[in-house]
């Protein structure tokens, strides 16, 4: 019952915050007309995701795995849920079936793990779907939000980049954990580089220039910069050479300055980051609207259902950060933060348990990933970075965005099997 028990925090916030906007918009007691029923319309999906939560936990208790994970990304699922009623709440019901929909994906990810990890072992095959995935939008995407890395099927928009991820950290895994002797002992030297035949370093150069393509092309920083880190990250995690940091830092480096002297919306979309008040009304409304929700919200926040996020386009995608920091403050966003991070140790902690090591570097791939993303985002939107149009995990509004998160959460708690909390 205690590991059970750790559902109530995220489910409690849901309720309470659902509670607290239903009082805000029916102030006044009295007679409850039809049209106020329809604004209870998602309460039987908000009963089918707290049985699927509880459901999960007791799977997770009886075969032994991590069951601390799930409840702190069902408090995250719990916030933007939240936030989407209070932002946008003709779109509370499809937040909600897309994270029935995602914990139902995670199941079956967690049921059938035994035939999935096999992937592993056909690093090539994960490779090519990878590649293939991921230029799907560049022949047949749709531009949406500016960014052209979405596929329209008839009533639904897919963004296959979300899928390219997991297919990118499976390949990753193989591929690192099959050449690691070769990768960490290179025998040529480059300048101050120590570098190993280009065979073994050329699918990592072509991973590379996918991100770049994908920002030229595409117009998705976001998922650029989180193919490339990934990419780094995990090479670095597998042989500890600095090498192929400063090789991949040199390669960004270089593409970046080709690509604003070559590309009239590279460039604009350096000088909305370098100085957004040239141009606070047009191309940088959506960054000055953001520094404003921040500045505002200072630190305890104007009040939940007291702020303007409206003033923010798409304030309940790529801004809903900024959304939670004006109206809750700088404590609140600094503890969201502060939950990413622990679901971060919580994976290390796993992949740090895994007997393979293909199944730690998997781990600690998807553990990267999620974190990596949250920065990413979160970044963006506080102009550390240019802006970026990826989603914060399991808080902002998306299906691909939500399922592609459970999955990675499926994943990881699958290889936590048989290990014992700490």
């Amino acid at each position: 019952m205690k590991n059970w028990s750790l559902l109530l925090p995220p489910f409690g916030i849901l309720i309470s915050g659902l509670a607290v906007l239903y009082l805000k918009a029916h102030p006044q007691p009295g007679v409850v007309h039809t049209q106020d029923l329809l604004g209870i319309a998602y309460l039987p999906w908000l009963a089918a995701v707290i049985v699927a939560a509880v459901i999960l936990q007791g799977v997770l208790v009886r075969r032994y795995m991590d069951t601390c994970l799930f409840p702190l990304v069902m408090l995250l699922a719990s916030v933007g849920v939240v936030e989407i009623a209070r932002l946008k709440p003709a779109l509370l019901i499809t937040q909600l079936r897309w994270l029935l929909i995602a914990m139902v994906l995670m199941f079956l990810v967690i049921r059938f793990w035994s035939r999935i990890v096999r992937l592993v072992d056909y690093p090539y095959i994960t490779g090519i779907c990878c590649v293939v995935v991921l230029f799907l939008p560049i022949l047949f995407g749709t531009e949406i939000g500016g960014s052209r890395n979405w596929l329209v099927l008839g009533p639904f928009s897919v963004q296959p980049s979300e899928f390219g991820k997991i297919l990118i950290v499976l390949f990753l895994a193989a591929y690192l954990s099959d050449h690691r002797k070769v990768l960490s002992l290179p025998k040529r030297r480059l300048l101050f580089l120590q570098l190993p035949p280009l065979r073994f370093i050329a699918p990592l150069i072509c991973i590379w220039s996918i991100a770049v393509l994908m920002f030229v092309v595409e117009k998705d920083l976001g998922s650029a910069l989180l193919f490339f880190g990934i990419a780094v990250l995990m090479t670095y995690m597998a042989t500890g050479s600095k090498s192929y940091v400063f090789l991949a830092l040199l390669f960004m480096g270089l593409a970046a300055t080709i690509c604003y002297m070559g590309f009239a919306h590279v460039r604009v979309r350096f000088d909305i980051w370098l100085n957004p008040w040239q141009d606070p009304n047009g191309m940088a409304y959506q960054v000055v609207q953001s520094l404003f929700a921040f500045g505002t919200g200072g630190v305890w926040g104007t009040g939940f259902g007291y702020g303007h996020p409206g003033f923010i386009p798409e304030v309940h995608t790529d801004f809903i950060f900024a959304a939670i920091a004006e109206e809750m403050g700088l404590i609140a966003s600094l503890m969201l933060m502060a939950c990413y991070v622990m679901a971060f140790w919580r994976g290390i902690c796993i992949a740090l348990s895994c007997p393979q090591e293909k199944e730690l570097l998997l781990a600690a791939g998807c553990s990267a990933l999620l974190l990596m993303q949250a920065f990413i985002i979160i970044a963006g939107v506080t102009k550390f970075l240019p802006l970026t149009g990826i989603t914060l995990p399991f808080i902002s509004y998306g299906g691909s965005s939500m399922v592609s998160g459970f999955i990675l959460l499926g994943m990881l708690l699958s290889l936590s099997k048989e290990r014992k909390n700490v």
